[in-house]
């Protein structure tokens, strides 16, 4: 007869949970500017607390540059032949949502969405009534002065990885000496300068889907809608109004 105790059954690893932001590949400030959302019941905020923060940054990681937690070993060769070796990548998959800064980052982060979604908003001249509730009372001067002070909230700098093989391969990656979650959101407030001073502030759209307050870039140029769901909806809205309406001939 077996008399030894049983062992202890190891614990099956857990999956952190999935941002509920929706994700549909655009740049990363207008992502952000999306942790608005809105669904039968109301808006939601997907920047909730720090647990969906972590999930957001977990979700984008992939798309931010080498360096700042992406999966990359770039930065472990020669530096053009110099002998020198490139500054490793301080990243890790996991780095970003692991922060232990994230608490403190929470309302920077907010901020940052607040005063993008404020100047989405005066780009498109967005009139939908449920995106001017949820994009608050935060005004223009303001939306500038906060997006240009996260620019300058944990910046990192460039560097340059040569591949020592001769083949002619060059990367491009980033060093921050700041937690890798607090250099993101430099990273996310430089690309929102590059959108609205370049040529994706023309190209900016706000989704005109019944209740939605997402933004969008229209590329292609005709695209009308932040996805192929809102568009459904609006075309099913449209014909139920055509074929709902009291007034003769629906004039």
């Amino acid at each position: 007869m077996d008399t030894s105790e049983p062992q202890p059954t190891a614990a099956p690893p857990t999956t952190a949970p999935p941002t509920t932001a929706p994700l549909h590949g655009e740049p990363l400030p207008v992502e952000l500017m999306n942790t608005v959302w809105a669904g039968r019941d109301g808006v939601h905020d997907a920047l909730g607390d720090t647990a969906d923060l972590a999930a957001w940054l977990r979700a984008v990681e992939p798309r931010l540059p080498d360096g700042l937690g992406a999966r990359s070993e770039a930065g472990t060769g020669d530096q053009a032949g110099t002998g020198r070796r490139a500054r490793p990548s301080p990243g890790r998959p996991d780095a970003l949502s692991a922060s232990a800064g994230l608490p403190g980052l929470l309302a920077e982060f907010r901020r940052l969405r607040d005063a993008l979604r404020r100047l989405a908003a005066e780009a498109t001249a967005d009139d939908r009534p449920a995106a001017h509730a949820a994009n608050g009372r935060l005004d223009l001067p303001a939306a500038v002065a906060h997006l240009n002070e996260a620019c300058g909230f944990a910046p990192a700098s460039s560097y340059l990885v040569w591949s020592p093989d001769g083949g002619g391969a060059a990367l491009r990656g980033l060093h921050s000496p700041y937690p890798a979650a607090a250099a993101a959101l430099s990273v996310v407030a430089e690309q929102g300068v590059a959108l609205f001073a370049g040529e994706g502030r023309a190209q900016l759209g706000a989704c005109h889907a019944p209740g939605c307050v997402l933004y969008f870039l229209r590329t292609p140029p005709r695209r009308a809608w932040c996805s192929a769901a809102c568009g459904n909806r609006a075309r099913v809205a449209r014909h139920y109004h055509r074929h709902h309406d009291p007034r003769p001939h629906g004039r």
